[in-house]
């Protein structure tokens, strides 16, 4: 009996061993199978991925132009408030410390040929529009500048340092001048009941406080500033435009125009919108135009 057992065990165990074989071998193949797809999908991705960044990298050294926005507020820098907790520019300006890198920038390719500046801005510091004006004219490599919504005050300034103006019909133009106002803010300290308590070093130490009322000196003193900024900006649009500061003091009274007076007035040199820009870029440079966005 015993040995019957036996035998029928073993060939039991015999026939179960080799159903185990069979179902470990399926498994590991499929497992296999399984694995060897997924590293060639991850190696194909991987591949691709790698294409697209030589593709990106290709297509960055194949522009000739590099183009420029000039959006938003006019400031000489970007504060630590500008940015959230990823380092991401919150706030809707530019600074001139953007622009000046990126025109050193262009003017060390040589790939690059050209700037193109998109300008949609009211304005802002005339300090930094100063200075990117500065930028445009100093350029050995041709400057297009282009005004879509808006052109306006220091953004203007900005934009006469280009060697070719655009606008379009309905764009905003000019601006020409200087405000210095402020919102006094003395009756509401007094319904608040605030004291403004004066420990200043000088008289005009505290000038433009808006917790304390003007005297008649402290406003000639900020007015004789902001006649003498009005004529430097008067001085710089007659200059870079090749006008008459006189004709240029007839514009300056700080309104804007639309494109086409702007056009009669000599504060722009075409009507036209970006591919007009680039029509004339292609020509300046001798080359179809290629424009590579850097801000």
């Amino acid at each position: 009996m015993w040995r019957r057992f036996y035998k029928t065990f073993k060939s039991s165990f015999g026939i179960i061993s080799v159903i185990t074989l069979i179902v470990v071998w399926s498994a590991i193949s499929y497992f296999a199978i399984s694995y060897g797809k997924e590293l060639l999908s991850n190696t194909t991705n991987s591949d691709q991925a790698d294409t697209s960044t030589d593709s990106t990298a290709s297509s960055a050294e194949d522009c000739n132009v590099y183009g420029i926005n000039l959006h938003g507020d006019v400031v000489t820098y970007h504060s630590r408030d500008s940015y959230n907790d990823q380092n991401k520019l919150t706030v809707d300006e530019t600074s001139a410390d953007d622009i000046n890198w990126i025109m050193k920038d262009a003017q060390s390719k040589d790939n690059i040929k050209a700037v193109v500046v998109e300008i949609d801005s009211a304005g802002g510091s005339g300090e930094a529009g100063e200075e990117m004006m500065t930028a445009f004219k100093q350029s050995a490599k041709p400057v297009i500048a282009f005004i879509r919504d808006k052109g306006d005050s220091a953004a203007y300034m900005a934009a006469t340092g280009a060697q070719t103006i655009f606008a379009s019909k309905f764009s905003d133009v000019g601006s020409i001048g200087v405000t210095g106002s402020y919102l006094q803010e003395t009756e509401k300290d007094k319904k608040d009941g605030l004291t403004y308590v004066d420990l200043s070093s000088g008289i005009y130490k505290d000038t433009g406080n808006p917790n304390r009322p003007l005297s008649d000196n402290e406003k000639q003193i900020l007015m004789r500033d902001v006649k003498i900024a009005y004529q430097y900006f008067v001085n710089i649009v007659a200059q870079n435009r090749n006008l008459d500061v006189s004709a240029v003091q007839k514009l300056a009274d700080g309104s804007t125009v639309m494109g086409e007076q702007a056009l009669k007035d000599g504060l722009i040199d075409k009507i036209g919108s970006l591919p007009d820009v680039e029509n004339l870029l292609t020509e300046k440079i001798g080359s179809k135009a290629t424009i590579c966005w850097q801000n």
